[in-house]
């Protein structure tokens, strides 16, 4: 991956502090130092081109913060030019032609070995990036974002990018693919199924030993009714409970509905997304709509008095969640508006509960700005470079605010949740210093607190239960990314319970942002973290795959798990449905993508939903940034919407494009 772009500095605002602190980095974290727009991260950047007019090839620093336009994210895979001959190449991991070689992804004399982006076996090694050794006597729990659901409703996915268990990981043993096309010879068949017996067999005993003497029994996981789904009560690790989510007597999919996107004539951020039993809600141009689950159409709107620059990913069991939204609209005179006003939503009845700004000691006279908010149990949570501010979901009531501090700290960002986390930033521009606190969601006192490394600068909270820090240690993630590591912390007492290595060139979870709450493309869930592989060959002529894999938050040791893509498809977690992992499986360039549900105990994979093959359905679908799209799925309904619109220019002024698209089976 590559480095994400700078975004331009909006004219004549002012800078922002916090706490009394010094002045926090720029918002894209990547030196130079700008000013803030609304949103306290950036001012917007030109639009780039794309399919459709918007989708730009590197990543935005500022994620949910500074705007910028979204690249494409289907990359499906593309055909070789036709009617010109191919020369065979065998595929990855295939037997090739002549006595067995040994090499990458062929079997290998003597025990097998771990395939692509594999944990290593073997306990793990001491030194920089290593998983540590776990602190005795730390009980685990399981991913807790979300709350419970009301009984009798299957979890409902919100905005954000939930978590996913994962799969074993051996090397691809397929009959198809590479070799030039050539058939397997009696003498190599022999030899690939004796490789394979073998590996079934450690395989086994891997697992078999992965599953630590509670007899195969792994810790129940429950569902959350918020905007993701996270396990609860981890533990150490096993099979799970299984999930809410079913197979069709049909997976195949139609579209449900298109919404066309809206026209605009900056880069503006339209981040949002929630499901309820009733209706589909998505941000919109300085309004919150939400839409018939199944036409589509208008069911109501909340009008807004500028545009929504921050959203929780989070709902409450009756289907509250929180926004932070711009103070106006723009004029001639103020073209950027601060992003002040926190609000609460009530998506059963489409209605804006409240909004209110607030002004503190470390703002001046001017009210508090904002770049990202989120909800634990019933409060509500923003903060941004000025301190961060709660209130009470139901009516309003302020909770805390920013406060000048003796130590030079602020509250940085918030993750809620199960539970709600901070990360305090202290220190200078030049030589910062995080601290992660679990919080108490009604006071806001600190519960426990651990200190992160020296060398980073900027840390996003993947978890809150258990508590799950990311961040790129001393700029050395080298993906653009912004994962070296993960950190394991018990909440209750702020120790370190294990860090994780997370080689940017085998692993592809996203955390690219300066927000606290941004992580995409992993899960956390029966006390085991989930992450998929980075692309690589398959086994085929053409067309890239991948798998998803884990790791113990006890131990940091690698698990046996593996869920391998496919041939030709990639795949990356959604979120956890019970024990159980929902993820989608990125389609090659023919073909409609997929909702698969992993069992958390087998691994077995089982098909929910295929999207339709034809080429104006597929170019729809892959219009979307698999990095920044926010994606919904339960019940057989997916939901994909943009989290950034851009004018459209060059050749994608002929392109259709879309906010939003929902397939549905049955």
């Amino acid at each position: 991956m590559t480095q994400p772009p700078q975004p331009p500095q909006p004219p004549n605002e002012p800078p922002q502090g916090g706490f009394g602190a010094p002045q926090d980095p720029p918002p894209d974290g990547f030196g130079a130092p700008q000013d803030p727009p609304p949103d306290g991260f950036g001012a917007p950047t030109p639009p780039l081109t794309g399919p459709f007019g918007k989708q730009p090839d590197t990543p935005p620093a500022g994620g949910f913060g500074a705007p910028q336009p979204p690249p494409q994210a289907g990359n499906p895979q593309t055909p070789p030019p036709a009617g010109v001959p191919q020369q065979p190449v065998p595929g990855y991991g295939y037997p090739q032609a002549g006595p067995p070689q040994p090499g990458y992804g062929y079997p290998q004399a003597g025990p097998p070995q771990p395939g692509y982006g594999y944990p290593q076996a073997g306990p793990p090694q001491p030194g920089y990036g290593y998983p540590q050794a776990p602190v005795p006597g730390q009980p685990q729990q399981g991913y807790g974002f979300p709350q419970g659901l009301p009984p009798g409703q299957p979890p409902l996915q919100g905005y954000g990018y939930p978590t996913t268990p994962m799969q074993q990981q051996y090397p691809p043993q397929q009959n198809g693919g590479g070799n030039g096309g050539k058939k397997f010879s009696t003498q190599m068949q022999i030899i690939v199924a004796a490789s394979v017996a073998v590996v079934l067999i450690v395989a086994g005993g891997v697992w078999f030993a992965s599953s630590g003497g509670d007899d195969g029994k792994k810790e129940e996981a429950s569902r959350s009714s918020g905007g993701t789904a996270e396990g609860k009560d981890g533990g150490t690790g096993g099979a799970v409970g299984g999930g809410k989510e079913k197979a069709p007597a049909d997976p195949k999919s139609k579209v449900a509905f298109q919404l066309p996107e809206p026209k605009v004539t900056e880069v503006t951020k339209v981040n949002g997304s929630w499901l309820t039993d009733k209706a589909y809600v998505k941000s919109g141009l300085n309004e919150i709509v939400g839409y018939d689950l199944a036409k589509g159409t208008k069911l109501w709107s909340i009008p807004l008095a500028g545009q929504l620059c921050a959203a929780s990913r989070h709902m409450s069991e009756d289907f509250k969640t929180a926004i932070a939204f711009e103070a106006g609209k723009p004029t001639k005179a103020k073209k950027y508006q601060p992003c002040n006003q926190v609000g609460a939503l009530d998506l059963n009845t489409g209605k804006l509960m409240w909004s209110k700004s607030v002004t503190a000691a470390t703002s001046g006279d001017e009210p508090v700005r904002y770049s990202e908010v989120t909800l634990s149990g019933t409060t509500v949570a923003a903060a941004g470079t000025e301190g961060g501010a709660a209130f009470d979901l139901n009516t309003g009531a302020e909770r805390w605010k920013p406060k000048v501090s003796t130590d030079g700290c602020y509250d940085a960002g918030y993750a809620g949740g199960e539970a709600l986390a901070v990360v305090r930033k202290c220190g200078t521009y030049d030589d910062p210093q995080l601290v992660v606190q679990a919080l108490n969601p009604a006071t806001g006192a600190p519960l426990s607190s651990y200190k992160m490394p020296p060398g980073v600068d900027f840390a996003s909270i993947v978890s809150t239960k258990p508590l799950v820090v990311a961040a790129d240690v001393g700029d050395t993630a080298g993906d653009g990314s912004g994962i070296s590591d993960f950190f394991s912390i018990d909440a209750s007492t702020g120790k370190l319970l294990t860090r994780i290595a997370a080689d940017g060139e085998k692993y592809a979870a996203r955390c690219a942002s300066t927000q606290v709450e941004s992580c995409q493309k992993l899960a956390v869930g029966n006390n085991r973290i989930y992450v998929p592989t980075e692309d690589h060959e398959g086994t085929g002529e053409y067309g890239d795959t991948n798998e998803i894999v884990s790791f113990d938050l006890t131990t940091g040791k690698p698990t046996s798990d593996r869920a391998d893509a496919g041939d030709r498809y990639t795949m990356y977690p959604l979120r956890m449905d019970g024990g159980n992992i929902i993820a989608y499986k990125r389609p090659p360039y023919d073909k409609g993508g997929q909702i698969v549900s992993i069992d958390g105990s087998t691994f077995k994979q089982t098909v929910l939903m295929e999207n339709p093959g034809e080429e104006s359905v597929r170019d729809a679908e892959n219009s979307f940034s698999g990095d920044y799209a926010e994606m919904i799925y339960s019940a057989g309904h997916l939901f994909i919407s943009q989290t950034m619109l851009s004018k459209p220019s060059g050749s994608s002024l002929d392109d259709k494009e879309y906010l939003a698209v929902s397939f549905a089976t049955g």
